[in-house]
């Protein structure tokens, strides 16, 4: 099991204090929370991509350069990229660049967002938030499997005998899970192409996410990948820990209540009922530990567990502290417990050394054949137009 933490980079007011940090402020907050979260034990540093107002991560890669150089263990990796509104060639040539960069401690997380405007702003049209997310990663796919590729599709101008650059490191790239919160059909290609699911429950119930991942299993067995509880799944959620429950629920709630990407204010849900139904866990370590295991019941095994640390206005003092104490009281815990209750057959999280040990991401399937070979052969997963986007 792999663990890490995870921020969507807003710069929110603090409402304790009324103090709203600057955007250097807040990329700066960004570095440092990677480097202390490698120091602190975490395996995954992750951070999302927006072009919007409060959120600064408009280009992930550039941070996550930066981090690799000050880092040497931590994975690095995204949540989310945007498949839709990014070229898919773009995304091919910055993740290979990365890859080199960071010797290959790199994944990244494709998803559609969930800012309806983003759209516009790079030239597409929201309804067609679907189709764009099976087309581009088609393409993506493409680009860092062949060498030199001719394509023709929906959404942008056509390629003949196009090679993008750098090739992905030892001829691998890098490994991508699709996220998504409510759409089967993001679910079904990642099934497809056998690579892994995220679960970013922050906005739903468990409930919900456990049908969404069942249908992924489901379909990931049916492509002939190995049995559903070999599927490669992840999940997320916020916590904030303090030594005693009452003291992390007292400090916590102005920041639930006035959070910019869920809470109090969005969704209505008083904090301790939005705890009862999501993964959000405010409390002691303990009640931390019993949450995050818990929701293998909710899941079955799965290989990534990913903690959002700095979201609503948490000053940097505290997001560090936070840190410490999940590194120093929780994760030893979890590894112990998680390792000791998953099956042998059960495989880990893929890293670049065991996708190169394998000749490829999903190089064989159950049944023998070349997955990656057939999957890129194959009609992509049918899309369908949406209007709306990315919320529960």
């Amino acid at each position: 099991m792999q663990f890490g933490v995870f921020g969507v980079g807003d710069v929110t007011t603090d409402p304790t204090t009324g103090r709203t940090p600057t955007e250097h402020e807040r990329i700066k907050a960004i570095l440092a929370i990677a480097i202390a979260a490698e120091a602190a034990g975490f395996d995954v540093f992750a951070v999302g991509e927006h072009h919007n107002p409060p959120f600064v991560p408009s280009s992930p890669t550039t941070i996550l350069g930066h981090v690799a150089a000050r880092t040497s263990t931590i994975q690095l990796s995204t949540s989310t990229t945007l498949i839709t509104t990014n070229d898919p060639v773009k995304v091919a040539e910055d993740y290979a660049m990365l890859q080199h960069v960071a010797d290959g401690r790199v994944d990244v997380m494709l998803g559609r967002g969930n800012t309806l405007p983003v759209y516009e702003w790079f030239g597409q049209d929201v309804r067609h938030g679907i189709d764009l997310a099976v087309e581009n990663y088609a393409l993506l796919r493409r680009l860092w499997d062949e060498d030199v590729v001719d394509w023709s599709g929906r959404f942008r101008t056509p390629l003949r005998g196009f090679t993008s650059t750098p090739r992905p490191l030892d001829g691998v790239a890098p490994f991508v899970w699709h996220g998504s919160i409510r759409s089967p059909e993001i679910a079904e290609q990642a099934a497809f192409y056998g690579d892994g699911f995220f679960a970013n429950n922050l906005f739903a119930p468990m409930a919900h996410f456990a049908k969404l991942i069942g249908f992924y299993r489901e379909r990931y067995a049916h492509h002939g990948y190995g049995d559903p509880d070999q599927a490669i799944v992840g999940a997320g959620g916020q916590v904030f820990v303090r030594p005693r429950s009452q003291d992390a629920v007292a400090e916590f709630r102005p920041y639930f209540d006035n959070a910019p990407v869920y809470g109090k204010r969005l969704s209505g849900y008083e904090l301790e009922e939005y705890q009862k139904m999501t993964a959000l866990t405010v409390g002691s370590p303990q009640e931390v530990i019993d949450k995050t295991l818990g929701l293998r019941e909710w899941y079955g095994d799965y290989q990534r567990q990913m903690f959002l640390i700095d979201h609503a206005g948490l000053p940097l003092p505290i997001v560090l502290e936070q840190i410490e104490v999940l590194g120093a009281e929780v994760l030893p815990v979890l590894r112990r417990e998680f390792a000791a209750r998953r099956p042998a057959r059960i495989p880990e999280a893929p890293t670049h050394a065991s996708l190169v040990a394998r000749r490829g991401p999903a190089a064989v399937r159950a049944d023998g054949a070349d997955a990656e070979a057939g999957a890129v052969g194959a009609d992509a997963p049918a899309g369908g137009a949406e209007g709306t986007h990315a919320q529960p």
